[in-house]
């Protein structure tokens, strides 16, 4: 089971990162940082759903076409963690965000849910629009589990609403840019 979930996310990032790697980025490669605040279900694939409350930084910079984010997200069962990661922006079209990532997470179950151990990985991704002012609005769903390192491997679902701020001034409009 675990061999078969890891093949499909791998499989999964592959399609993603090939079909970024295709996808023309005339305005997306000028996008700004941006701060995000979520709010939604922890564990919503479990009778012990939890509200979520999350902040992160999207940074501006870009490794390849890779955004490197950082954030803290907490639960209303007292469950806190920290996660760094790296996402891609896919545009489909001026308005449509696609943004699938992955992020290494520092896990304090408090009174939660117990995942096995203080480290995990969180993957998955979101779908946002984005507004004339670049702000987005996103649903977002993510999946954290510690991959078996631990012998307990339990995993949980998140399903959010995510607002996202720019941090920077947004570019300046170019002749061409199809994406504002």
């Amino acid at each position: 089971m675990k061999k078969s979930i890891f093949a499909g996310f791998a499989l999964l990032v592959g399609l993603a990162v090939g079909w970024g790697v295709g996808w023309p980025a005339p305005a997306g490669a000028a996008e700004p940082d941006f701060f995000g605040f979520s709010a939604g279900g922890y564990d919503v694939n479990d009778d012990n759903m939890a509200a979520e409350f999350r902040v992160e930084y999207r940074s501006d910079l870009r490794f390849w076409k890779l955004l490197p984010f950082i954030g803290i997200a907490g639960t209303t069962d007292e469950a806190i963690y920290g996660f760094a990661g790296l996402g891609i922006d896919i545009f489909l079209g001026r308005r449509l965000v696609v943004q699938p990532n992955a992020a290494f997470v520092g896990y304090n179950k408090g009174n939660g849910k117990d995942l096995g151990g203080e480290f995990q990985f969180r993957t998955g991704g979101e779908i946002a629009w984005r507004f004339d002012d670049w702000s987005r609005l996103a649903v977002a769903f993510h999946h954290i589990s510690n991959a078996g390192i631990y012998d307990d491997n339990p995993g949980t679902e998140l399903l959010v609403l995510t607002y996202s701020v720019p941090f920077t001034k947004a570019p300046k409009s170019r002749a061409g840019d199809t994406n504002r």
